[in-house]
């Protein structure tokens, strides 16, 4: 079978190529199991390094929504999309026409294609916490109305709704998982408005000072690249009945306060790292990130068998071992 990972060059795009790569079946959907005999990961640009030189995996760089790049991810064999590829929130927040083109024109273009196939394909859609917002409960139930204030998450709803359908018509068998901030994402900031959340914990492990540009008592509801990953394969393997009525699930996270998470930064690596991150608030980001809720009752993402992490220190201490080999600037 042919799988396909849109956002390939991203870290948790070629984390999720490494694993599928390893695993070396998938699930389809009439819930039999089928070897992975070519995988093709795709993003705008290409990694600074390769992804693994597994004899099976095909990267090409390009735009995902293109009539030649569609050809070419889309064909008789396709049988699983991994649809991560997005502009992020701050980016479609700047850029109106950039975040529909990307977010929503372009994945309608997928979903028509893979809508053309003789079979019935399966796909995973990497959603977000921003199809919230507005004024909101405590905490975010299974049934919370979404009330994006977002373009960004505008789009990503938009996306839920059509997997929903055109699974309900049996067009495709589609899921769409509500990620909490990723924390801690290796490399260098992008234009998310959560981008901050990685960057106080990254940056000071690696010797340099960083700005936060949110008060120490905004929450954050996180989740470590390694548990994303660990979602995004049980969301496959899962049978199309668990799914319901609804293709789209809130996974379980941690929520943390700014503060909170310096302090297990301070507790796993000391005050002198602690002490690189300096406070100047941005009212846009402020904007956005307190609009984002903080707080779930996961409970049907927990029956259907996704998890979160245990601890923040968990997540910190998974960054440094991934990402630093074990050690980081005192």
């Amino acid at each position: 079978m042919k799988a396909v990972v849109t956002g390939g060059a991203g870290f948790i795009g070629q984390r999720l190529v490494r694993s599928l790569l390893a695993k070396g079946e998938l699930t389809l959907a009439d819930g039999s199991t089928a070897e992975i005999t070519s995988l093709i990961a795709t993003d705008i640009v290409a990694p600074a390094e390769p992804i693994s030189d597994d004899p099976r995996l095909t990267f090409v760089a390009g735009d995902f929504g293109t009539e030649e790049m569609l050809d070419l991810l889309v064909t008789p064999d396709t049988q699983l999309v991994f649809h991560l590829a997005a502009v992020v929130s701050g980016g479609a927040e700047e850029d109106f026409d950039l975040g529909m083109r990307v977010n929503l024109h372009s994945t309608m273009a997928l979903l028509e294609r893979l809508r053309a196939l003789p079979h019935v394909p399966r796909i995973v859609f990497a959603s977000s916490v921003a199809v919230f917002g507005g004024t909101l409960p405590d905490v975010i139930e299974d049934g919370t109305a979404c009330t994006p204030q977002t373009s960004y998450g505008g789009q990503k709803l938009i996306t839920e709704h059509l997997l929903t359908d055109y699974s309900r018509r049996g067009f495709l068998d589609g899921r769409a998982l509500r990620l909490p901030t990723i924390v801690v994402r290796p490399g260098k900031p992008n234009k998310a408005a959560s981008s901050f959340a990685s960057a106080i914990i990254r940056e000071p492990l690696q010797g340099q000072e960083v700005i936060c540009p949110v008060r120490e008592e905004a929450g954050v509801w996180v989740m470590s690249p390694r548990k994303v990953v660990e979602n995004f394969l049980r969301a496959e393997e899962l049978p199309a009945a668990a799914w319901g009525t609804s293709r789209s699930v809130s996974l379980p996270g941690l929520t943390i306060s700014v503060k909170s998470m310096i302090d297990t930064l301070r507790e796993v690596a000391g005050d002198a790292v602690a002490d690189r991150i300096r406070w100047q608030p941005d009212a846009e980001i402020e904007r956005i990130v307190y609009g984002w809720p903080v707080r779930f009752a996961a409970n049907r993402a927990l029956e259907m068998g996704f998890s979160a992490d245990r601890s923040f220190r968990e997540i910190v201490e998974a960054f440094i071992d991934d990402e630093l080999d074990g050690t980081f600037v005192e």
